[in-house]
């Protein structure tokens, strides 16, 4: 299974970025995909989530309502929409998987690292001031 993730870049604070993340292995439409981050010298931290069916999303209260995640299915791809981008939201972006197909949890479970079995090499992304 192959996670990659593209679209980061530099941006001016304010401006935005689309990032998408294409597995090969694994069918997104069948499993609960997640966005995580990391920042120097900080640990990876959710960002945000989306059910298998695609129903349901979860944002990390950072993020919410700037960023949006949102699956092509026929594509096999995963986005996330990064609108009023922040200094503070640089950090390396890193899209994951659940290996398992069509499980649902409970909504504290999509916010934790240990759910996801697969993960991307991530896409650095640099908002400046």
């Amino acid at each position: 299974v192959q996670l990659q993730a593209f679209g980061g870049g530099l941006v001016q604070e304010g401006g935005s970025l689309r990032l998408s993340c294409t597995a090969s292995g694994h069918t997104v439409s069948r499993s609960v995909m997640g966005w995580f981050r990391q920042a120097p010298g900080k640990e990876r931290e959710f960002v945000a989530a989306i059910s298998w069916s695609g129903g349901t999303t979860y944002y990390a209260d950072s993020v919410k309502g700037r960023f949006t995640f949102s699956k092509d299915d026929a594509k096999n791809t995963v986005y996330l929409e990064m609108n009023t981008l922040k200094p503070e939201d640089t950090a390396v972006y890193f899209c994951a998987a659940d290996r398992a197909y069509g499980r649902t949890y409970t909504a504290g479970n999509y916010y934790r690292k240990g759910l996801y079995d697969y993960w991307g090499k991530g896409t650095l992304v640099t908002v400046s001031s």
